[in-house]
């Protein structure tokens, strides 16, 4: 990456948008791209889409990925000052403790840690239970009520992960916060951006969609491809790496390092397969790095898309990240520049006919 993707990778993920609280991403999404897409605009559910158009009005092809990440919502303040908070998007308990997190208030922003009960004042019993996420609490300092109430704090105020982006490993691997799908999201932006800066010819109109709330139920996804009506869709987003210790190839046989990853099924869609198996065969024809991958648990955007109006033939392309929904993820940079060339491959081969040929018996 370049010292500017790099910055824009780093605006995105270090920007604080939890599902419903996404306004400081898109913000960043529509500043980056109103000079570069031919038209870029934000819907009523706060997603930003932008437009690329090639030599033809049609088809419409999207290309989605969500800017939420995975966060959490004030639910109370104690005598005392501690937060009870509730989770926003799907969270396992264990990676929470101990992590700081940023509470943004009507104020401004405050800085805490996620804490629970010290291990000096536990039983031997309780030592050895998993602590669950409702017996915890966020401490921002304060040492009353009123404390924290004078600092902003309410009920329904949103909060995020504390997590700066770092390039590791020689500056190969990413490391930060939101990934998911932040960094679906960049590919999408890099994608329109390149077809543009390189002039690249394609026969159908592109939309981009940074898409909100896709953790708490696809509903910005819904209202997309409502918007949209798009005649085929590419999600973008971030797969699960399962090169991680307890991981097997049958739940998650997708790798860090070995390419862009075909979805070819989650819990929430059975991918159209002429659509997968022109993906693949864009991915073979163009020697771009990919694999096939399988996520049997969660689902994605194209849940939603693929069954707006009459039927959107859809797939999912991923960038393969470990550690998702925690603090922290992982992924590699050669995997995202793999998913960035496939995306573009798969762009300039959507004809009308070939798009007709999805859905044609």
């Amino acid at each position: 990456m370049d010292p500017d993707q790099v910055d824009l990778l780093k605006r995105l993920t270090e920007s604080f948008g939890p599902s419903g609280f996404e306004r400081e991403t898109a913000s960043v999404v529509k500043e980056e791209m109103e000079g570069v897409a031919d038209s870029c605009r934000v819907n009523k559910l706060g997603s930003v889409l932008f437009e690329r158009r090639g030599t033809s009005d049609a088809p419409k092809v999207l290309v989605a990925a969500h800017i939420d990440e995975v966060g959490f919502c004030v639910t109370g303040i104690d005598d005392t000052g501690f937060l009870s908070f509730t989770p926003l998007g799907g969270w396992f308990d264990q990676v929470l403790l101990g992590q700081r997190v940023t509470v943004r208030t009507r104020n401004y922003d405050l800085e805490g840690v996620i804490a629970a009960t010290p291990p000096h004042l536990l039983s031997e019993e309780k030592r050895k239970k998993v602590v669950k996420q409702e017996d915890m609490y966020i401490d921002i300092g304060t040492s009353s009520r009123k404390e924290s109430e004078d600092l902003g704090v309410r009920t329904g105020d949103p909060v995020t992960p504390k997590s700066d982006l770092s390039l590791i490993h020689r500056g190969k691997i990413a490391m930060g916060k939101a990934f998911d799908d932040r960094i679906g999201t960049f590919v999408a932006m890099e994608a329109v951006k390149r077809l543009k800066a390189e002039k690249v010819s394609h026969p159908n109109t592109v939309i981009g969609a940074a898409t909100t709330q896709e953790e708490i139920g696809a509903r910005g996804a819904r209202t997309v491809a409502h918007d949209v009506e798009p005649d085929v869709c590419l999600v973008v987003e971030a797969d699960v790496s399962g090169d991680v210790p307890g991981c097997s190839d049958k739940t998650a046989p997708a790798k860090m390092g070995n390419g862009a990853a075909i979805l070819t099924y989650d819990r929430s869609m059975v991918p159209n397969q002429p659509l997968k198996d022109f993906v693949i065969s864009a991915a073979e024809e163009e020697k771009i790095p990919h694999q096939l991958s399988i996520i049997t648990k969660g689902g994605t955007d194209a849940g939603a898309i693929h069954v707006s109006g009459s039927g959107c033939p859809s797939l999912v392309i991923g960038v393969p990240t470990r550690h998702i929904h925690s603090h922290v993820g992982l992924l590699s940079l050669a995997d995202v520049d793999a998913v960035c060339r496939l995306l573009i491959a798969c762009i300039t081969r959507l004809d009308r006919d070939t798009v007709d040929s999805f859905t044609a018996l």
